[in-house]
C-alpha cells in the first residue's frame, strides 16, 4: 500500500499597518530599539542580546515568551528611522521567516507603521500551517496595538 502525505511545505505573507498618532522619533525609538520588545510585544518576557552589535545589520537578539518558547533574530537590513528587516534561525516551525518593521509619515504627527513578513513552513498538513498564519497575524494586530496605546498616551 502506498501512503501519500499531505505533509508539504508552504508559503505564506502577513501585512499588518497602523496609524499612531506621535512623533516620527517617538515612534521609531521604539520599535527599533531592539532588546525592547517586552515593552510592547505581547507575551513576550525578555530578550537578550546574542551580539556586540546593538543596532543596525549584525544584531542578534533572543526572545523568550511567556510560555518559555524562544525564538533568535538576527537584523539583516536596517535603514535609521524608517525600516529594519530580521529573520528567525531558530525556534519557529519554519524554514524561512523574514520580516520587515517600516514606519512611514502620514501628516503630521500621524506615523504609519507595517509589519509584514514572509513564511515558509516546515512539512507541516496546510491547515496547521493556515493556523499559524493565522494567529501571528493576530499577534502583529495585538502587538501593534499595544504600540499605539502606548505611543498615543
Amino acid at each position: 500500500m502506498v501512503r501519500v502525505s499531505n505533509r508539504t511545505f508552504h508559503t505564506g505573507t502577513i501585512k499588518k499597518t497602523i496609524t499612531i498618532k506621535a512623533a516620527k522619533e517617538k515612534v521609531w525609538k521604539k520599535i527599533s530599539d531592539i532588546a525592547g520588545l517586552p515593552k510592547w510585544v505581547i507575551d513576550v518576557k525578555k530578550t537578550v542580546y546574542l551580539s556586540r552589535t546593538k543596532k543596525g545589520v549584525g544584531t542578534i537578539r533572543l526572545i523568550t515568551f511567556a510560555d518559555k518558547s524562544q525564538i533568535e533574530e538576527h537584523v539583516v537590513a536596517w535603514k535609521d528611522k524608517e525600516y529594519f528587516t530580521y529573520i528567525a534561525t531558530e525556534g519557529l516551525p519554519l524554514r524561512a521567516y523574514v520580516a520587515t518593521i517600516s514606519i512611514k509619515i502620514k501628516s503630521k504627527n500621524n506615523i504609519i507603521v507595517t509589519w509584514q513578513s514572509y513564511l515558509n513552513s516546515k512539512k507541516m498538513p496546510e491547515k496547521e500551517f493556515l493556523e499559524f498564519l493565522a494567529f501571528m497575524g493576530s499577534f502583529y494586530e495585538a502587538s501593534l496595538e499595544n504600540l499605539k496605546e502606548q505611543l498615543e498616551k
